[in-house]
């Protein structure tokens, strides 16, 4: 355990499994507190326990970011408990395959309200207490999908990612003048828990075939990506999403 993040309070969204879970524990490890937001209370309290486990400092939220006002009593109850609020990572979202032509207002709506309009939610509710922060930190989980790939079925996703990129600019430009950094990453083909169980080794190992680096990433590769920019060696970076999927956006690998 470091101190990298000694004094700073923390809330990351999605953190129950995967990589918002990775992203709360190397947060915890690196001495921040840390509220772990997510809308199913068994899997938050399985990272809750791995973090407390570890010797870190931090709580469970259930909240579902969907609603204007989840979002705002996610803040207030972070800030009531420890009376600050330093870094948000929103990282929850919602993929679900639909094609383009026939998608729902319904699928439309959710997908939206959980990957885009949260992060609006998120600045509305939580910039004040950042501006309070001598190291005030938003930061985001987007993708390569939608700004450097494209994939069947997934136009409302990519969409969502893709103005992400366009809020993580224009919000950083908004708040410079505030002390508050805004910055995203963009993961590429990552092997989480939910992958892990829906496909097969061959359907892994064909979408590995894509990468450059020959392998998938682990929710690891981007936990350290946000530690860095939650981190005072970022302290200067704003405006900016960094790209963690081991070349896969360069263009397709060729393996047999």
């Amino acid at each position: 355990m470091s101190d990298i993040l000694a004094g700073r309070v923390a809330i990351v969204t999605g953190a129950g499994t995967g990589i918002g879970r990775a992203i709360a524990l190397l947060f915890a490890r690196n001495a921040a507190k840390v509220v772990i937001a997510t809308r199913s209370e068994a899997p938050g309290q399985e990272s809750l326990d791995l973090l407390l486990a570890a010797g870190g400092e931090g709580k469970l939220l259930v909240t579902d970011v969907s609603s204007r006002e989840a979002v705002a009593d996610l803040v207030g109850d972070t800030v009531s408990t420890y009376g600050q609020l330093d870094i948000i990572v929103h990282n929850a979202a919602t993929i679900s395959p639909e094609p383009l032509v026939t998608i729902s207002d319904e699928h439309l709506d959710h997908t939206l309200d959980v990957n885009l309009k949260s992060a609006f939610w998120f600045a509305a509710a939580g910039m004040k207490h950042l501006k309070r922060s001598d190291a005030g930190r938003l930061l985001l989980t987007s993708s390569i999908i939608g700004n450097r790939q494209s994939l069947p079925a997934l136009a409302a996703y990519g969409t969502s990612k893709a103005a992400i990129n366009g809020f993580i600019r224009q919000a950083a430009y908004e708040v410079a003048e505030d002390g508050v950094t805004v910055n995203g990453v963009e993961p590429g083909f990552i092997l989480t828990e939910r992958f892990s169980d829906a496909l097969s080794a061959e359907q892994v190992a064909d979408n590995v075939r894509y990468i450059a680096s020959g392998r998938a990433g682990t929710p690891d590769d981007i936990a350290h990506a946000f530690l860095f920019l939650a981190s005072p060696a970022a302290r200067h970076i704003t405006g900016q999403t960094l790209i963690v999927d081991g070349g896969q956006s360069l263009g397709r690998a060729i393996r047999s």
